[in-house]
């Protein structure tokens, strides 16, 4: 029989591929100082202006870490953002509105860098038209740097180098409603927020987000893909720097003992599934606060507004001490998570076309480092 050592060991590693959301879970140890590179370039800059600013867009927060931006640079102050449709989640993001809202993080942080240089960044979104059903090679955004001395900048700003999703236990003390207050301030239009911070209220939010977590989990097509976008240990991902990331000297351990394969993580019977439920639940849990994006409706700018707003409101949750994880498996669109897609928009009495864009759980946690981002000049096209 396995060993409990064993057992904890797998079971840490299925444990990270079950954030799913909007967002994955990353693991760090300092091996992946390389991978997480990109943090630093943008702090130093390249010394051109446009590569100044997309080092800061590429570090905007996107599911699965999939990074699914190509970036083409047109004459002298023009920029035109792509989808990489070779990183598109068809399983638990069949019409791309995930990848979508990571987009719209993606410009919103473009924007605030432009702001902090004296830029003012026109964006034509979807200048060929909205892509339906589905992300094709159409362009998401059209963008034109224009100097302007007297922009104001964006107080947000200073927070986005200390911006990461945190995936750790939270200590048990409640989001207050005036730290809520601060994060709906932040909003852009079109995007709304609500809370929920008393053990009535985050209850019922929280049931649903296990259950909702668990049909993704045992779902053997959703469960396969966060396992083939996983990089196990540190060479992988330093070699890949994105997806799901499984590292620490454990996990390395682990997986040169080949403890830890996408093998193992994939099978329903292994030590390592059974404790990855037991552990994401227990995270869940414990969680002492929930909050949700909704909107009026959901077309593909909409969707980009919600990006927007997703990052400006991590960047004030940042800026009140707290931490924040997406919990947002029931909203995904695909055919078994239909029942707590409709669960969820009940409870909260949102109905189409309106509807909920992300379920977050919030409160305090230990800080963690940045994720790993492939470098810029590997999502730059036509050079």
């Amino acid at each position: 029989m396995p060993s409990r050592r064993k057992v904890l060991i797998t079971g840490a590693a299925s444990a990270v591929i079950i954030g799913g959301g909007l967002f994955a879970y990353d693991i760090f140890s300092p091996s992946l100082s390389e991978a997480r590179e990109p943090w630093r370039q943008a702090a130093e800059g390249f010394g051109d202006t446009r590569l100044d600013i997309l080092a800061y867009a590429i570090l905007a927060p996107n599911p699965h870490n999939k990074q699914p931006w190509l970036i083409e640079l047109i004459g002298n102050d023009r920029i035109r953002l792509l989808p990489d449709l070779d990183r598109m989640l068809p399983e638990t993001d069949p019409p791309c509105r995930q990848i979508t809202i990571g987009f719209g993080a993606f410009l919103e942080q473009l924007r605030m860098a432009a702001a902090e240089k004296g830029y003012r960044a026109e964006i034509d979104t979807f200048p060929e038209g909205e892509p339906q059903p589905v992300l094709d090679e159409r362009p998401i955004a059209d963008i034109r740097l224009v100097r302007d001395p007297g922009i104001a900048k964006d107080p947000l700003f200073d927070l986005v180098l200390e911006r990461h999703t945190n995936r750790e236990q939270y200590e048990p003390r409640a989001v207050t409603d005036g730290q809520f207050a601060a994060m709906r301030a932040a909003l852009p239009e079109g995007v709304s927020l609500d809370w929920a911070n008393s053990a009535e209220t985050v209850a019922p939010l929280k049931q649903i987000a296990t259950d909702a977590w668990l049909v993704e989990y045992t779902t053997p097509h959703t469960l396969q893909e966060s396992i083939d976008v996983m990089r196990i240990g540190a060479d992988e991902a330093i070699a890949n720097p994105d997806g799901i990331i499984l590292d620490g000297p454990m996990i390395e351990a682990a997986s040169n003992l080949g403890m830890v394969t996408r093998e193992t993580l994939a099978d329903p019977d292994s030590y390592a599934f059974s404790e990855g439920i037991t552990m994401y639940t227990a995270l869940i849990d414990a969680s002492p606060s929930m909050c949700w994006l909704h909107t009026a409706d959901n077309s593909r700018t909409t969707q980009l507004n919600t990006g927007a707003a997703w990052l400006r409101v991590q960047l004030a949750a940042t800026n009140e001490g707290l931490a924040m994880q997406p919990l947002s498996q029931a909203l995904q669109e695909f055919p078994e998570m239909a029942e707590q897609f409709a669960r969820l928009h009940d409870h909260l009495d949102i109905a189409a076309p309106a509807r909920v864009q992300g379920l977050f759980r919030i409160g305090h946690a230990p800080a963690i480092q940045p994720s790993p981002r492939w470098p810029l000049t590997s999502r730059l096209v036509g050079a």
